[in-house]
């Protein structure tokens, strides 16, 4: 016991005394997107836990898995292009609860999905019906609620609208943005009626838009501008060289300020922040080129910030569930992968059933998903790839302390687990730590 104290009173010394560590809380990232940053390779679940969920496959539940939002108990999907009409319900172990199909042109129906927004707390799903320029709320049973109408000048079909907080939904204009019809692209709206609550306002001298146009054709990186950050909201507004963080008491700060200046390049190379994590900021530069007549362009170059070397690389993440060492993208895959950065999960994607039986049959699968794809047929659904947050606070304290657990080799097993339940429970309060393990910090844990 007295070891038990002692580590506790060490550890609250730490908790307390990080405090002068930390960076101020006006403290932003710089980041040169210019520069050619050493490389870095991370293997997913070093750092996150992944989770797979396979998907129930029946007559009434088939669906290509377009992922539009995940809560604690449900995961919601479309089918890919939306215009089907089907909403899909699944429980959290891939159970499917209830298939909603509310298509028609009557008042209190939709005549395509652009996305959805859930709101968990009250059972309500917000159909982003903008053809019509209106959000059409239902409860999970698929009862109409009520219509939400926004101005017809606003565009919401990139389908970034997210739940804010218990009033009000969060929105990116794409379009408006790309057409310069307002200077602002981020928006609170009302839940109750869809009238404007807030206009984000961020500043910049001049409009630069990512898209490229020829003639009716045109093309956009299709990175996300508007992403969580666990209750904060990360905003990426292609004109101004700086990342703003906007928090739920509607305060704006710097995040990220990239260099150089976006209007001193040509062609522009813009930056795209993605998951975030206790350690490591993912994100992606996106250079202004695209190549009409062969449908490609827009190069990119994925970047981490990893906050404990204070150091930025380019980085490659590996799944350690295929034997390959298959790459996982952190950064962009339209459709596919979908950012949450909010409660515990860093991100969902999609895996195709028939890709997951063509890897298990040539034997290139491992653990949980291994077994999983077994089960699997080219015609099953998806399987829902979830990926949460480790208790990076606790593994960080363990990482920068190996010594600590010398003393196994003194101590019987029961007084081992004890001694790291302690230590997990001491620190889950802890926001960061700085520094090196002191000799003096060693010797009095181990006497």
């Amino acid at each position: 016991m007295k070891l038990i104290l002692t580590i506790s009173a060490m550890i609250l010394f730490l908790i307390t005394g990080c405090e002068s560590g930390k960076q101020p809380a006006n403290d932003f990232l710089t980041v040169d997107i210019t520069a050619n940053y050493p490389k870095k390779e991370l293997i997913l679940q070093d750092f996150l836990d992944v989770e797979y969920i396979p998907l129930e496959t029946n007559e009434e539940f088939i669906t290509s898995a377009s992922m539009q939002a995940i809560g604690k108990n449900l995961i919601i999907l479309r089918n890919k292009n939306g215009q089907d009409g089907d909403i899909f319900i699944f429980d959290r172990t891939g159970k499917g609860q209830r298939k909603i199909n509310r298509s028609g042109q009557g008042s209190q129906e939709y005549t395509n999905i652009g996305s959805i927004a859930l709101d968990e707390e009250k059972g309500e799903l917000f159909i982003n019906n903008y053809y019509s320029s209106q959000f059409i709320v239902y409860d999970l049973s698929g009862n109409f609620k009520r219509t939400l109408k926004y101005d017809k000048d606003f565009n919401f079909n990139s389908g970034k609208i997210y739940n804010f907080d218990q009033d009000n939904l969060i929105c990116y204009d794409e379009i408006g943005n790309y057409k310069n019809l307002r200077k602002s692209a981020f928006w609170l709206l009302s839940k109750q009626d869809g009238s404007i609550v807030k206009e984000i306002e961020l500043p910049y001298e001049h409009k630069i838009s990512p898209f490229l146009s020829k003639g009716i054709w045109s093309a956009g990186p299709r990175n996300t501008e508007l992403i969580s950050q666990n209750g904060s909201w990360v905003l990426i507004e292609p004109s101004t060289d700086t990342i703003y963080s906007y928090s739920q008491d509607h305060s704006i700060k710097p995040f990220i300020v990239r260099t150089p200046p976006i209007r001193s390049m040509a062609p522009e190379v813009f930056l795209y922040p993605s998951i975030l994590t206790d350690r490591y900021y993912f994100m992606q530069t996106t250079k202004k080129q695209w190549d009409f007549e062969k449908e490609t362009g827009f190069p990119r170059t994925d970047l981490v910030y990893d906050k404990q070397e204070d150091a930025i690389f380019e980085c490659v993440v590996y799944n350690n569930d295929f034997v390959d060492q298959t790459p996982v993208d952190m950064w962009y895959e339209h459709g596919i992968l979908k950012i949450i950065n909010n409660d515990g999960i860093a991100f969902i994607k999609k895996l195709e059933a028939n890709e997951l039986v063509e890897a298990y049959r040539k034997g290139k699968l491992k653990g949980r998903l291994n077994e999983i794809a077994a089960g699997l047929n080219e015609e099953s659904n998806p399987v829902i790839m979830v990926a949460e947050y480790k208790e990076e606070k606790t593994s960080y304290l363990l990482s920068i302390f190996p010594d600590l657990f010398f003393i196994r080799t003194c101590f019987s097993e029961n007084t081992y687990v004890n001694f790291q339940k302690h230590v997990r429970e001491s620190v889950k309060t802890c926001t960061c730590f700085y520094g090196n393990p002191t000799s003096i910090f060693i010797y009095l844990i181990i006497s």
